[in-house]
């Protein structure tokens, strides 16, 4: 099974475009280090378990305040090597997203700004490709904290455990009846059998995406087959 049926990213050759234009710093330097070849096996490829907690959804206005990560590959998952930080938002929580994530303003009040941890979020970043939970969120996010504190977009490949369920789980429309199955993470583990754990913490929620690409794999993907099959 692919994930896709379109011409595969070519990601080392952006890169290498966007090392050019980058400006000098830590975003250059992540493009400078380079990405792997797309030819290597699914099974072969360094993974880096992503997952953000914000201030609401739109990346436009809202904010990162969590962000967890948890490097891993299609067998092993390295918990020794997991990241978790918190970043100050430059503007108060709101209540609905404080009773969603339950990071309230005295925890973050200590914290830096996301401006000063992005550096470390490109050195765990540098070669990984990326897997989440809704590529949408987390990529669009970091595209904009990028713009804000280097005026130039952050990119990296990803591997979207939705997008693989949401093919999986794809049925001709005559064979559609009643509700859909939902894609939520939890929802999206519990057909594996995985255990549930607390939802909404950046990195709890990195380790069961890990964990639910890891069964996906084992039951729908061709862990031979080239990584440019799988990521986006």
């Amino acid at each position: 099974m692919s994930t896709k049926s379109q011409r595969p990213q070519d990601w080392q050759t952006m890169f290498e475009k966007w090392a050019e234009e980058a400006p000098k710093g830590p975003l250059k330097d992540y493009y400078l280090a380079g990405m792997i070849s797309e030819k290597i096996p699914l099974q072969d490829t360094p993974l880096l378990a992503l997952d953000l907690e914000t201030t609401g959804l739109d990346p436009k206005k809202d904010e990162i305040i969590s962000l967890g990560l948890i490097p891993f590959n299609s067998q092993i998952i390295r918990c020794n090597g997991a990241k978790y930080w918190m970043a100050k938002p430059e503007h108060s929580l709101h209540a609905d997203s404080v009773t969603i994530h339950e990071i309230t303003h005295s925890e973050l009040a200590k914290a830096p700004p996301l401006s000063s941890i992005l550096e470390g979020v490109l050195k765990a970043l540098t070669k990984q490709v990326v897997v989440v939970h809704c590529v949408a969120i987390e990529r669009q996010f970091l595209l904009a904290a990028s713009m804000e504190v280097y005026g130039y977009p952050l990119y990296f490949p990803v591997i979207d455990t939705m997008g693989i369920e949401r093919q999986v789980l794809h049925k001709p429309w005559w064979k559609r009846f009643g509700k859909p199955p939902s894609l939520r993470l939890d929802a999206s583990r519990q057909r594996y059998h995985l255990p549930r754990y607390k939802a909404h913490h950046a990195l709890t929620d990195a380790l069961s995406s890990a964990e639910l690409l890891q069964a996906q794999i084992a039951y729908h993907l061709d862990p031979k087959a080239s990584i440019s099959n799988y990521w986006i």
